[in-house]
């Protein structure tokens, strides 16, 4: 063991004492306006939904103070000393950042232990914080992603914020037959294979006369909200971006997926799916919005420009060509010139776009992880993964950023590589490779 001098321990007890010092010396509390004097950061401990956007009440406001971090007091379970550690770095928090909590009484006491084990001493309230709604920061449709106890009380016939202007069903959405479906899932919802919206041999959505009729089969029109849900995220998800291109107007998915209804602890049904009766007409025609899906053509045309971005939404051991992801897709690389999106440890993963429960990461984290790569809101973008599904839940994600110029390019990673005279990249590569 080294010995340690006395001016050495000196110095260690006068930084102790400093420290402590300092700690002592914070405030209970803080302004928004003195907090951003010290150059600190305000941390919302609230549920992701209301640091979304969502209202906790009718009435309450929407949104969050401008420039907050979110890190939800129900997260801590989830997040081990390492994990804390690792979200305050990201968010280039140091020991010395003075932080200013705000949630509910519990959940900030919850957060500043936390945060405090993690080594955080400058750890005070916000005093002034959801009090001046002009100032708040939502996203720009919020609405898309809605959360479990908002569809409870909406099937309570209570009242709720962002309510379905008319007719509304919860449907849940899985490959094959419904075996999960028929040991529990939310009350009164229906399922939809989706094998009903895609098929072989590329795993592409299906023509639009069986939209048709998978919609008329389900009794969707035009004009009736859709709320979707899924064991994965990313299936529900799959199946909202079809119906978005066939021309359902208001299309919503639970954020967190089936977890989020189970973690809940809200009511199950078992069994089949009730009886539906279909619908006599979609009522508009299909394609609403053809604009939403690109073609192999389309998507090479937006390779190597400024103004627009063909977003891969595969794991990074996918994009530089390690695996191709899938036992049914032999060739591996990715698409020269297009532009890592981020996804997760592998095909079926997707933890760089979620919080630790799930939900939908900040609107800010992902926009910032995409700015890296030069991928921006003000391009035209379209996301592929290997055939739909993993990018199509970012295609909802950016949708619910305000994105306006989003689409999803149906063939992706399988429909590209089948035709061996497309580029191909393998390798190591950074953003400039795609430029």
């Amino acid at each position: 063991m080294k010995r340690v001098s006395q001016l050495t321990a000196l110095a260690m007890l006068c930084g102790l004492a400093s420290f402590f010092s300092v700690a002592a010396d914070m405030p209970p509390s803080l302004t928004l306006a003195q907090l951003q004097e010290q150059h600190g950061a305000a941390i919302d401990t609230r549920a992701s939904a209301f640091y979304n956007g969502w209202p906790q009440t009718l009435r309450a406001p929407s949104g969050h103070e401008p420039a907050a971090l979110n890190l939800s007091a129900t997260w801590l379970s989830l997040m081990s000393d390492d994990q804390v550690a690792s979200w305050a770095k990201q968010h280039q928090l140091t020991p010395a950042t003075p932080l200013a909590l705000y949630g509910s009484e519990a959940d900030n006491l919850a957060v500043k232990a936390r945060l405090q084990k993690a080594g955080f001493a400058q750890v005070s309230l916000l005093s002034d914080a959801l009090q001046a709604p002009d100032r708040l920061q939502r996203l720009p449709h919020f609405e898309q992603l809605v959360y479990a106890q908002w569809i409870h009380q909406l099937q309570q016939g209570k009242q709720v914020a962002g309510a379905p202007a008319g007719d509304w069903k919860v449907i849940e959405a899985a490959w094959g037959a419904p075996k999960f479906y028929l040991l529990n899932h939310i009350p009164g919802a229906g399922y939809i294979d989706t094998n009903e919206v895609e098929s072989e041999p590329l795993w592409n959505k299906v023509s639009d006369d069986k939209l048709k009729t998978m919609l008329a089969k389900h009794g969707i029109r035009h004009d009736t909200t859709v709320i979707l849900y899924g064991r994965d995220v990313y299936a529900a998800a799959r199946v909202a971006q079809i119906m978005l291109y066939a021309g359902v107007k208001d299309v919503r998915i639970l954020d967190g997926g089936w977890k989020a209804w189970s973690d809940a602890n809200l009511p199950v049904e078992r069994g089949m799916p009730a009886s539906v009766k279909p619908a006599v007409d979609f009522g508009a025609p299909i394609p609403g919005q053809p604009q939403l899906v690109v073609d192999m053509e389309q998507a090479r045309s937006m390779l190597h420009r400024q103004d627009a971005s063909l977003v891969s939404i595969r794991s990074w051991p996918e994009f530089i060509g390690e695996t191709s992801g899938y036992s049914y897709i032999k060739p591996k690389g990715e698409i020269a010139g297009a532009r890592w999106g981020h996804a997760g440890s592998d095909a079926t993963h997707m933890d760089d776009f979620h919080n630790p429960d799930g939900t939908m990461r900040s609107a800010d984290d992902i926009a910032a992880m995409w700015k890296t790569w030069h991928i921006r809101p003000e391009q035209r973008v379209a996301f592929y993964c290997g055939t739909g599904w993993r990018a199509s839940e970012t295609f909802m994600y950016a949708r619910a950023m305000g994105w306006k110029n989003v689409a999803l390019y149906d063939g992706g990673w399988y429909e590209w590589s089948s035709h061996p005279q497309n580029p191909v990249s393998t390798g190591a590569r950074g953003p400039e490779s795609a430029r």
